[in-house]
């Protein structure tokens, strides 16, 4: 497969404002860089998470990924929406070159939980101590023995 060129823009909306705000803006700015010889590849909201600085006095941000090709000329347009949205806190177009990517589904799965009981790649192996052996490291009586001592010659 050829490396082709494509653009990937990722905005950062104020947390504060409501889902269907978010999905309003979301199609706007889709909609805006069709009108404008644009090619949508991929959409997706990557939700609200933590700013690494305080931007606009916000510690977090609603990320949205948006993934397009296009002659180059239609992100002055899109940039410039973006820009004088008082919604949109941060935005950046990045020209990509290589396998164009492959959309992914944009809905979150509402079973899926980031315990660390699903991270734990081997289910044999524990993560804690087993209380009796907690138990019995305070009591002094540990089953293993003590480790030498070696002392400098």
């Amino acid at each position: 497969m050829t490396d082709q060129i494509y653009y990937e823009t990722m905005y950062i909306l104020r947390p504060d404002i409501a889902e269907d705000e978010v999905a309003n803006h979301i199609n706007k700015y889709n909609k805006l860089l069709e009108e404008q010889g644009g090619k949508i590849i991929d959409s997706q909201m990557r939700g609200k998470r933590r700013l690494a600085y305080q931007i606009s006095k916000h510690r977090e941000g609603i990320y949205v990924q948006l993934s397009h090709k296009g002659d180059g000329q239609h992100i002055y347009k899109i940039e410039k929406a973006m820009r004088l949205s008082e919604d949109v806190i941060r935005y950046l177009t990045v020209k990509q070159e290589g396998p164009l990517p492959t959309p992914r589904s944009s809905s979150k799965d509402p079973n899926h939980s980031e315990k660390k009981e699903d991270i734990n790649i081997n289910p044999n192996t524990e993560s804690e101590p087993k209380a009796e052996e907690t138990n019995n490291k305070e009591k002094g009586d540990s089953k293993s023995p003590a480790p030498e001592i070696k002392e400098p010659v």
